[in-house]
């Protein structure tokens, strides 16, 4: 199993679709039609969200006082402090209320025909092992403490913003040991594997 760390510092800073605000990327496939992306939004003023028709989005509240999102054909989703959790379609028409000033949020967009995604809250305190699985990518955001990871010889330390990427790298076998003390959101990216065509 690989680990890269991804420290905060190299998150590339970049506008919104819709021009309405900024993100700071994490993690991205190459390509215009890129079926993941995962960032930080930054959220500093009412208003709609870009639309990503085709993909699913995910959500998590990392900082700031909260948020209403408003659905044009759905109830409104609360993300509230500490870190409330929201998932829709990406070609959802939303708008974002701010509760009491600016918010950053943790956003995955994905395209749930190559992917399907978990983001989870948990805390760290003492040991965690993530299993190899074959096809399974993890990315871990670190939202308090510090966690310090290894795989044979080779280890990662990740603090407060940073983000660490394991991937099994076709190789079903093995265990990544976490260890350290906070908060982390962990998210889960299994990839989709083609259906082969019937024979004749």
């Amino acid at each position: 199993m690989r680990c890269l760390r991804i420290p905060s510092f190299e998150y590339r800073r970049d506008r919104w679709r819709n021009g309405r605000g900024w993100t700071r990327e994490i993690l991205c496939e190459e390509g215009e039609n890129w079926s993941l992306r995962c960032s930080v939004a930054e959220i500093d003023q009412d208003g709609e969200f870009s639309r990503f028709p085709g993909r699913c989005r995910l959500m998590a509240l990392l900082q700031g006082e909260g948020l209403r999102l408003d659905f044009t054909d759905a109830p409104p989703i609360d993300l509230l402090p500490p870190h409330g959790r929201a998932s829709y379609p990406g070609d959802a028409e939303v708008s974002a209320r701010l509760r009491a000033g600016p918010c950053h949020a943790l956003n995955i967009i994905y395209d749930p025909n190559r992917y399907e995604a978990q983001l989870l809250h948990r805390p760290l305190v003492g040991p965690m092992v993530f299993f190899a699985e074959r096809d399974v990518r993890w990315l871990i955001y670190v939202l308090s403490g510090r966690a310090a990871g290894r795989h044979g010889e080779t280890g990662a330390e990740a603090e407060v913003g940073d983000s660490l990427l394991l991937d099994a790298g076709g190789q079903p076998d093995g265990r990544f040991l976490l260890d350290g003390g906070g908060e982390l959101l962990l998210v889960r990216l299994q990839a989709k594997r083609p259906v082969p065509c019937a024979g004749p």
